[in-house]
């Protein structure tokens, strides 16, 4: 607690005398660059880990004194680093995810996909804990997806949020007057109730939205009628399920799907695994999911920001598993 005051006093005295001495930087942040590191392997030939974890995002994780790259910006910064280097033949893509925008999804996915296309990589799923809804979603843009045994995954679907104050207006006092051009301008207004017709709208885009996600299962996973009618409930899956359902390849631990990966790349079992991070750790492995320091540690105690679930869940729709919104 001392270093932490003392580094504090500091910066204040610096600030408050107008020092121009060079910027001190204690700590990695977003704007260090990316860079390379091997955990396992010599031979020639990569294969790249990128950890996929928590709520898909496109929006900054806006923090008290620092703002951090949003999970597309992070991920699609990784994929155009492996695009330069012809030696990455192989993506292996580590998600941990309950889903998240339909929008960030679709952009993560459609990233996914055209990179693949443009360099002719190989890429594997390994879904964690949770690969839920969008975190499905963008693993329909892999090779082969592999389900850990204890993985949650499913929830093929789409979800309309967005919150009501009416009774706690009428509680307090407080009215909203509105004018507006158009009778539908202030649909899904948090401020009084849907019209039937209004609900009608926003059902109707609900149902072509999830639509578009229960196709993209349908083309990539070559589902049944039947097996599709049983997916479109948006129930979630344990890794046994789902491999018979068709929804995954293969049951394994992350060591099986990177086998896998260096398999269908035609590279040999002690090919190079890289990662790109801001930051070296001693004793790094294939479970760290950290690219920065401030990821892992740094000034938490001063990092007031909200969490992520409460944050980045704005009035909208989304491919997301609710209730493991809150997970980090």
């Amino acid at each position: 607690m001392r270093i932490y005051l003392f580094v504090i006093l500091a910066v204040t005295a610096l600030v408050a005398n107008g020092c121009a001495a060079p910027k001190i930087k204690l700590f990695t942040d977003a704007a260090d660059p990316l860079q390379e590191f091997t955990l396992q392997g010599t031979e020639e030939g990569k294969v790249l880990v990128i950890p996929i974890r928590g709520i898909i995002s496109d929006a900054p994780k806006k923090r008290l004194i620092r703002t951090r790259p949003s999970m597309l910006q992070e991920i699609v910064s990784q994929l155009a680093l492996a695009e330069k280097d012809e030696e990455v033949k192989a993506v292996l893509l580590k998600i941990d995810s309950p889903g998240g925008s339909t929008t960030a999804s679709d952009l993560l996915y459609h990233e996914i996909k055209a990179f693949k296309e443009r360099t002719g990589a190989k890429i594997v799923v390994a879904m964690m804990d949770l690969a839920s809804s969008g975190g499905y979603y963008i693993s329909l843009a892999g090779d082969y997806i592999m389900a850990h045994p204890t993985t949650l995954t499913g929830s093929i679907g789409v979800i309309f949020m967005h919150p009501r104050v009416t009774g706690l207006m009428e509680k307090i006092g407080f009215e909203m007057e509105v004018n507006k051009f158009g009778k539908n301008k202030d649909m899904g207004s948090p401020f009084r109730q849907s019209t039937e017709e209004e609900q009608k709208i926003l059902k109707d885009l609900t149902d072509e939205l999830g639509k578009r996600f229960l196709n993209l299962v349908a083309e990539h996973r070559k589902l049944d009628q039947k097996v599709l009618d049983n997916v479109s409930t948006a129930r979630v899956y344990l890794a046994r399920e789902a491999l018979e359902l068709g929804l995954v390849d293969r049951i394994g631990y992350l060591s099986d799907a990177l086998s896998k990966a260096k398999e269908l790349a035609g590279l040999s079992e002690n090919a190079k695994v890289v990662v790109y991070r801001r930051t070296e750790y001693a004793d790094d492995n294939l479970y760290n999911t950290s690219t920065t320091q401030y990821n892992g540690s740094g000034l938490t105690f001063i990092d007031l920001g909200l969490p992520d679930s409460i944050t980045s869940l704005r009035t909208g729709f989304y491919y997301l598993w609710l209730p493991m919104a809150g997970r980090d």
